[in-house]
């Protein structure tokens, strides 16, 4: 019990202030977050086109080198036996043996020097190339076949669960072709590896002349290619559909240029020959990637939104066909026979059964229709001329002064009294 003339005790007042300032400091922190995310990621300021595919290139460049050096360190370690080793096929007992064919043998008989040939314009090959890219952008434009491809692709199974489904808003596939000038052919070994950087190496030399030959081009492409889309952001944490955020992207080509570099791989005995390509490390791609966030209170073109689809496109395109990566494709048999034969008079009948297999169903349909819609042309036009010819023998009847007798009415000589 206290005193009577005591003091009351003080309050506390230690509690209060640092939840006060656990408060301000919360609040601090959030603020300056919000900044930074604000400031690097909505106004952040993107390196130059030139510096970034600087950047790219040298990385591009040091990944390839790493290749090949692994390449021509395993090669070193291995046993002469192992790279000597040959593929054993089956011969004909009927056929002549040809003499040994090498790449320095086809170049002697084709009058080709690598070393002092000059590369060619390939101006023959421009126009071909250009006729097969109209023929596909005029299909395309009488066939959804490319939009519902892309469409199917875009929401296949492999699409992320924080995405809703893709909508494509516009599709352009450009109007100028390639142009592939500064062709030259030159030698090198199974791995895709010159033959001149091979023995500079020192790795094999003498052994690795027995190569393929390798046609190297260079591509550009100046063009305006763009495919938009449009979707939604799905956040489905700490539950589903707690936030959706709407999310419009466009992705332009507006120019390519590298070094395409085209070689046959020889097949096998249970393999087709194939054609295998890739590009160089040295290419350049420019994009244009514009964006739209948000519903009400939209944010357009966001820097960080177009460094990452950029990063990812390259990306893409790099681990597909750059080398030392490359795409091959299985060449059919050039060897002439009777059911690829077209043209002339016997060849009519098989054209057209060609094309009918080509078409398949879709163009049975069109034909259905067209002659469905024939059928009632003609019936209408039939109904109309009978019609007509009705009228104008009622007209001509008329003309000549005679009368049509109503049933049930009065002769015509008795007047009414």
């Amino acid at each position: 019990m206290a005193a009577p003339g005591a003091a009351p005790p003080l309050p506390k007042t230690e509690s209060s202030l640092s939840f006060t300032q656990g408060l301000l400091l919360g609040q601090l922190s959030i603020v300056l977050l919000l900044g930074a995310f604000i400031k690097f990621f909505i106004f952040g300021v993107p390196p130059s086109a030139d510096v970034t595919a600087s950047l790219r290139a040298t990385e591009r460049r040091s990944r390839t080198l790493a290749h090949k050096r692994s390449l021509l360190s395993l090669r070193s370690t291995s046993t002469p036996s192992s790279q000597t080793r040959t593929l054993q096929k089956k011969r004909s007992s009927v056929l002549r043996n040809p003499p040994p064919l090498t790449t320095n043998t086809i170049l002697s008989k084709t009058y080709y020097n690598v070393d002092a040939h000059q590369p060619e314009s390939l101006d023959w090959f421009n126009v071909l190339i250009a006729q097969t890219i109209a023929q596909f952008r005029s299909d395309a434009q009488h066939d959804d076949a490319i939009l519902t491809s892309l469409t199917q692709a875009l929401n296949s199974n492999s699409r992320p669960d924080f995405l809703d489904e893709i909508k494509i808003t516009e599709l352009s596939l450009g109007e100028d072709f390639p142009i592939f000038s500064n062709c030259r052919v030159i030698p090198v070994d199974e791995d895709g590896l010159v033959l001149g950087d091979i023995r500079k190496g020192g790795v094999g030399g003498g052994e690795r002349e027995h190569g393929r030959l390798q046609a190297r081009m260079d591509v550009d492409l100046s063009d305006f290619i763009t495919l938009a889309l449009e979707t939604k952001l799905l956040l489905n944490y700490p539950k589903p559909l707690v936030a959706i955020l709407p999310v419009a992207l466009a992705v332009s080509v507006v120019r390519f240029s590298g070094t395409l570099s085209i070689s046959f791989v020889p097949g096998t005995a249970g393999n087709a020959t194939t054609l295998a390509f890739s590009f160089l490390d040295d290419y350049r791609l420019d994009l244009s990637i514009r964006s739209l966030v948000g519903s009400r209170s939209r944010l357009q073109d966001v820097p960080k939104i177009a460094q990452l689809v950029e990063q990812r496109l390259h990306m893409w395109f790099d681990e597909r066909c750059v080398e030392p990566r490359f795409q091959q494709i299985e060449l059919p048999s050039l060897w002439p026979r009777k059911k690829n034969t077209r043209g002339g008079e016997e060849g009519v009948g098989v054209e057209r059964e060609s094309l009918g297999r080509a078409k398949g169903k879709e163009v049975q349909r069109d034909l259905r229709e067209e002659a469905r819609r024939e059928v009632e042309a003609e019936q209408r036009a039939k109904v109309e001329s009978e019609r007509v010819e009705a009228e104008g023998l009622r007209w001509r009847r008329r003309a000549r002064g005679e009368e049509y007798a109503m049933p049930g009415s009065m002769p015509a000589g008795l007047g009414m009294t």
